[in-house]
This record gives C-alpha cells, sequence and structure tokens, in this order.
C-alpha cells in the first residue's frame, strides 16, 4: 500500500492515507486541519471520497482502517470560514451537501474494509457524520459528541442526519440537532453510539488494539459481514422535492446571520426568517 494525501485550500489542511507502522495489514486515515481542530474543508471531503471509494478493490490485502484525526483531537465540524463561499444559495448549498459531502460519507460506509474510529475530544458536525460512517468507534473520557449548528442557522443535510441516525437512533439525533447538545463520552457509551471509552491517553492505543483483533479474523468474512450488516440497516431515501423543500433555506436571514456571527466571533441575532 502506497502513501496519499492531498492538500486544500485552507493552508495546511489535508487528509493522508498510510500505512500503519506496526501494523502491515493496517491502515491509518488521518485528517488534519491545524488551528481549526481539524475542521474539514471542501478539499478534505473530496479527498475522503477519493480514498474510500473502490479501497477494497485497489487494496485487497488491506483488514482494516484506523481513522483519526492530527494531534490528538479527532473533528471539530466543517470549515466555517469556507462557508459564506456557497452556502447562502440553494444550487450551491445542495452540490455541496449532496455532491460533496454525501458522497464521501457514502463511500466510507459502503467500502467493505473495516473502519475503526479513534475519537478524541472533539466529535462535532462533520466528525460526528465521518464517525458514524465507521463500524467500530473508540473514543476518550474526554470526548464530546454533536451539532451545534442550530446556533449557525441551519439544519443537518438529510443524507448526513440519516447516517448519524443510523447509528445514534432517532431521540439521540433530536437532542444533538434541536438542543444544540453536546453529549459527553460516558453518555454516547450508554446510548450506544461508541463501543468503548477508555483514558484520554489510551484512545491510539486501544484503536490499535480493536484494529489488530479485526486484522487477526478471516478478512473475506469481515467484508461479507459488512455486506450483510448494510443490508439490515435501514436505509433511508429522499424525493427530488424533499431535497429541494429541505434546503430553501440557503438564502434565508438567520442562516446568513448564524455563520456570519460565528466567522465575526460574536453571537447570532436570531428573527426565525
Amino acid at each position: 500500500m502506497s502513501t496519499s494525501e492531498s492538500s486544500s485550500a485552507s493552508p495546511g489542511a489535508r487528509v493522508t492515507f498510510t500505512p500503519h507502522p506496526q501494523l502491515p495489514d493496517v491502515a491509518l486515515l488521518t485528517l488534519s486541519n491545524p488551528g481549526k481542530l481539524n475542521a474539514v474543508s471542501v478539499a478534505m471531503w473530496q479527498r475522503l471520497r477519493e480514498v474510500f471509494e473502490g479501497l477494497a478493490e485497489r487494496e485487497p490485502a488491506l483488514r482494516a482502517v484506523i481513522v483519526r484525526g492530527e494531534g490528538g483531537c479527532f473533528v471539530s465540524g466543517g470549515d466555517i470560514e469556507e462557508f459564506p463561499a456557497f452556502r447562502f444559495d440553494q444550487a450551491r448549498l445542495r452540490h455541496f451537501h449532496e455532491q460533496i459531502v454525501a458522497p464521501a460519507l457514502e463511500a466510507m460506509y459502503r467500502c467493505d474494509i473495516p473502519l475503526v474510529a479513534q475519537i478524541e475530544r472533539a466529535c462535532v458536525g462533520g466528525g460526528l457524520e465521518i464517525a458514524c460512517q465507521c463500524d467500530l468507534r473508540i473514543a476518550g473520557a474526554g470526548s464530546r459528541f454533536g451539532a451545534p449548528i442550530a446556533r449557525l442557522g441551519f439544519p443537518m443535510a438529510p443524507d448526513e442526519l440519516a447516517g448519524v441516525a443510523r447509528v445514534a437512533g432517532l431521540a439521540t439525533a433530536a437532542e444533538i440537532l434541536l438542543e444544540a447538545r453536546l453529549l459527553d463520552a460516558p453518555t454516547v457509551l450508554q446510548r450506544g453510539l461508541v463501543h468503548r471509552v477508555v483514558a484520554d491517553d489510551a484512545v491510539a492505543a486501544e484503536a490499535e488494539a480493536t484494529a489488530r483483533r479485526i486484522a487477526a479474523g478471516a478478512p473475506r468474512a469481515a467484508r461479507l459481514n459488512k455486506r450483510t450488516l448494510r443490508l439490515v440497516a435501514s436505509q433511508f431515501h429522499f424525493s427530488e422535492a424533499q431535497r429541494s423543500e429541505l434546503a430553501a433555506y440557503a438564502s434565508g436571514p438567520d442562516h446568513r446571520e448564524g455563520i456570519t456571527a460565528f466567522i465575526e466571533k460574536r453571537a447570532p441575532q436570531f428573527t426565525g426568517q
């Protein structure tokens, strides 16, 4: 397996895909956006799709992938400084969610190679969406989970919400989105959103141990189990009319106000429009 990476329009933002230094059948997918707690840029979303589409066919010997953030943090969300370039026009907004983010998440979900999320500190917004595409989620005791985008004036896109709800359940998804709450590690463990919680300084070791156990099993069986699990899981689909209606907020004042206020580092003033 060869090392690969891509850079982003955001300085320093990148996604790298490298062999694990100690485990020959395991790879490391690392998301990095220094200074922004690894917030995912548009180019990083595109790179995620490139990595995971057809990965099982390109890397037949690969038995597991550990998905992690750089520098002891998972992912804090999307790169909000990029949002004004596309969020306030419905066509560009839908293109971002339906042609950039959703295909990246779908590529992870459809990948037959088992994925292990190494979750440290922030697992928020896009980070939560990425973690929910992984098969096993290992979290640090100090990690936090949520999607407080209500404070930014917009909802979670339908395809992304479907992926979160599939793992977190509708009740937890509603709490996260409607209250803009961040849930702690013991709470998400109790609700089944993560599989194990360990000390913050032990997350990487536990993620590696998890990948090691997966790699010790029969790789064909693991891939077939993933396919079967996808067949068993509930599927969510949206019509074109539903997608258009749910994206109609793009040009609304509250949407613009929420994002602008975040960038300007002030409290938003929502009017209900």
